[in-house]
């Protein structure tokens, strides 16, 4: 962050000096959001082809974009949120962020209340969210993780979620960029609670006050609450870039 000066005061000895005022603390660590700040999910009729194409399906485009178009409204991991919830799957959606079978569990359900009419559908659509290939890098990510690296800026990722990132950083080769992995299911805490920002500030060894977290929704902006400064960016299609480049010019780095 830049320097604040104060204006000079004006002094009785012949020689006035400039002094600086107090400086805000620099930015010594970022945390990030993960879904909608990093990276998004692949495309929805890529989403839908490729889950078909494993279960050894072929569907036309009409009705892969029908198919597609419904299974967002019944809820798809990485979004957008459920219309409704079935009352038998409430309670795996209240605890998807904390562990693994509930995430599992809650988005194969509501995947299954499409009729699809194709054997192991829902589990395959599940399993693209778990692998590289099922999301997409902001065009921005690498650039900015890199830059803070070379600044000597630390790096965590701070996400609600209910698998682990860490395979899908080192395939894309960011894993290296990445100080720490502060994730709902591990910490037992999900955003907004100060706790998860906490631990990953913890995890950094910095103070929060000396971290700024960057996301993309009201649950990110929980941080400010653990004492940290916040940064929240428009969450952008995939493949666009996303104002990453702000965080750089925030954390003295650019």
């Amino acid at each position: 962050m830049p320097d604040r000066t104060e204006l000079p005061h004006a002094s009785s000895g012949a020689d006035d000096a400039v002094r600086p005022g107090p400086s805000r603390r620099p930015v010594e660590a970022v945390l990030f959001d993960f879904h909608g700040t990093l990276a998004q999910v692949e495309e929805p009729l890529a989403w839908v082809l490729a889950a078909a194409a494993a279960c050894g399906a072929e569907l036309d485009r009409i009705r892969a974009t029908s198919l597609a178009d419904r299974l967002l409204t019944a809820g798809r991991a990485g979004g957008p949120l459920p219309a409704r919830v079935p009352p038998r799957l409430a309670e795996l959606w209240a605890d998807r962020d904390l562990y693994p079978h509930a995430h599992r569990g809650a988005y194969t359900g509501l995947a299954e209340t499409v009729d699809t009419g194709i054997d192991g559908f829902a589990d395959a659509l599940y399993e693209r969210v778990l692998v590289p290939e099922g999301w997409v890098p902001y065009p921005d990510t690498a650039p900015v993780l890199g830059a803070l690296r070379s600044a000597g800026v630390k790096v965590a990722v701070v996400s609600n979620i209910g698998f682990d990132l860490r395979p899908l950083f080192a395939a894309w080769d960011l894993d290296a960029l990445v100080d720490a992995y502060a994730l709902s299911y591990e910490v037992g805490r999900c955003k907004p609670d100060p706790g998860i920002f906490l631990r990953a500030c913890g995890m950094l060894g910095v103070d929060p006050e000396r971290t700024l977290m960057v996301g993309d929704t009201p649950a990110d902006a929980g941080a400010v609450a653990a004492g940290c400064g916040v940064l929240v960016l428009p969450c952008a299609d995939a493949g666009r870039p996303n104002g990453l480049g702000a965080v750089l010019d925030l954390a003295g780095a650019g």
